[in-house]
């Protein structure tokens, strides 16, 4: 059935743009593997990706609302699924290669920890060197996953999800630093941000944090008043700016919709992640967290009964943060109970 792989590697020359990273021109893996008959290269990377236990696991982290008791919030994973849809029908305006944007997309946040991005800080601050949740994403494939194995990913996957991550700063810096070495991989940092400005602003509507109305009539105006709506404009934005340039595929988002998508992060930032019934949870999480570190810091055996022994190469500092970042909301939660609460003896 060699030809069926084959056949999909000729369409996706015969069909995609030149500015398209083509499965049949991967720079490969670490190491070498036989060819699935079936799949390309960046098919088998996103089936990988799917089953693995750390992308199972994001269905429990939170996304803004801490631990979520109504159905319809977005957590970690459903985070993903937008980012990588969001990501695919830009790809796919763009004719650029879909599996490998959507292996990126679904891999993106593999090692993001619990509680969001206050479990990041938390991590950040407690561990030599630092910590961030694009470096940890490429840590799971690397190594953690498959006891230590990892996944064997492509070079093309593995730089996407190092450099998915763009802060506050511009989605794309004009110095270079930091910008994916594949176009799917540029795709998949503008489709992040969609995903997050659209669904994070819904979130905070549906749980009641701010209101229609106090929406900035900037953003009103220019992206719409309804969430698919959003989203749409946003994409068209990054659509109609991007063309080739210099025998490359440069990335733009058209002025009125970019200013409007700055004034939105800066609306959510200030009235949303910071909002008191917002923050404030996540004070309480950070010190669950923190308390947390410094237990598995001191206890040893416990690390060892809780992760194993595989990677003991690594310092203790970096196989605690590898926990710790593995955990969902709600196992921290239980952990710390069961650690730090005192029982009740019959």
């Amino acid at each position: 059935m060699a030809h069926i792989r084959e056949t999909i590697e000729q369409r996706e020359e015969e069909y995609l743009s030149p500015y398209a990273c083509l499965s049949s021109q991967s720079k490969g893996r670490a190491r070498v593997q036989d060819e699935c008959p079936i799949r390309t290269i960046f098919q088998r990377d996103r089936n990988r990706i799917v089953y693995s236990k750390a992308f199972r696991r994001l269905k429990y982290k939170t996304q803004v609302f801490l631990s979520p008791t109504g159905d319809h919030y977005r957590t970690r994973l459903t985070h993903t699924l937008e980012v990588s849809e969001i990501a695919r029908t830009l790809g796919r305006a763009l004719f650029l290669n879909e599996d490998l944007l959507e292996a990126i997309a679904l891999g993106h946040d593999l090692g993001h920890t619990p509680f969001g991005h206050a479990g990041e800080a938390v991590l950040n601050e407690l561990v030599a060197g630092g910590f961030s949740h694009a470096r940890q994403s490429l840590r799971v494939v690397d190594v953690l996953e498959n006891d230590g194995a990892g996944l064997n990913i492509t070079y093309e996957v593995r730089d996407g999800i190092l450099k998915h991550s763009k802060g506050y700063g511009e989605v794309l810096p004009s110095n270079g630093k930091g910008i994916p070495s594949t176009a799917e991989g540029r795709v998949v940092r503008y489709a992040d941000i969609i995903a997050y400005l659209a669904h994070d602003l819904d979130d905070a509507i549906r749980g009641g944090v701010i209101r229609e109305d106090d929406i900035p009539a900037q953003c009103q105006d220019v992206l719409g008043r309804r969430h698919s709506k959003r989203i749409l404009r946003m994409v068209e934005g990054v659509i109609m700016e991007t063309a080739p340039q210099d025998g490359q595929l440069v990335f733009a988002v058209d002025k009125v919709i970019g200013r409007a998508m700055q004034c939105l992060r800066q609306f959510l930032y200030h009235n949303v992640y910071r909002a008191p019934q917002v923050h404030s949870e996540f004070v309480k999480a950070s010190k669950v967290l923190r308390e947390l570190f410094l237990y598995c810091l001191e206890h040893r055996d416990f690390l060892e009964e809780k992760i194993g022994s595989f990677a003991e190469s690594t310092s203790q500092e970096r196989r605690v943060a590898d926990f710790i970042a593995s955990m969902t909301d709600r196992y921290a939660q239980d952990l710390y109970q069961r650690i730090f609460w005192p029982r009740t003896l019959c």
